[in-house]
């Protein structure tokens, strides 16, 4: 699938939407709502069996989706603000809560996330993080970038007195 050419054009999530979609181990859609394919501009069929990150913004750090991935890798849930690319280029924040899944026995299945609106001013404040930790790793690579981005984010968030998920869900409202 070729990805859409990015343009300027903002779709704006309804308080009341929440986006949820499942994905395998392996981060392939295996589930998207109505909400999900009505903001990703694809259908159904084109989702189904896709990688999830046709959907990444190539605004968004690197260093974001090494630390999701880590944290459900780990077993964990993960809340984090994403901005998404549609299929027509357009974009859309949401904050994002992904967990991972587990049959009865146990083994991981894969993912579950539920996303939403984020709080005005959520964004706002995660616009110029996000741009230091994207221009670090388009200046230094995406290895050493992504190494001096954690380093950023980390003086950030101790600066601030908080853990990443604390300060995220402050952010959030919650």
């Amino acid at each position: 699938m070729i990805r859409p050419e990015p343009n300027n054009h903002e779709k704006v999530l309804r308080e009341s939407d929440f986006i949820v979609s499942k994905t395998d181990p392996k981060g392939i859609i295996t589930y998207g709502n109505e909400v999900f394919i009505e903001y990703s501009g694809y259908s159904e069929s084109q989702l189904l069996g896709a990688p999830h990150n046709i959907l990444r913004h190539p605004d968004m750090p690197a260093l974001v989706f090494k630390l999701l991935w880590e944290t459900i890798k780990n077993g964990r849930e993960i809340f984090a603000f994403v901005k998404n690319l549609s299929k027509d280029g357009s974009f859309y924040w949401v904050f994002a809560h992904v967990t991972p899944s587990y049959a009865l026995d146990g083994r991981l299945t894969g993912y579950y996330s539920v996303r939403r609106k984020p709080k005005d001013g959520a964004v706002a404040t995660i616009i110029p993080i996000y741009s230091q930790l994207l221009r670090l790793e388009t200046e230094h690579g995406r290895s050493r970038g992504m190494l001096l981005g954690s380093e950023l984010l980390d003086r950030t968030l101790s600066e601030a007195g908080m853990e990443y998920d604390e300060f995220v869900l402050r952010l959030q409202g919650k």
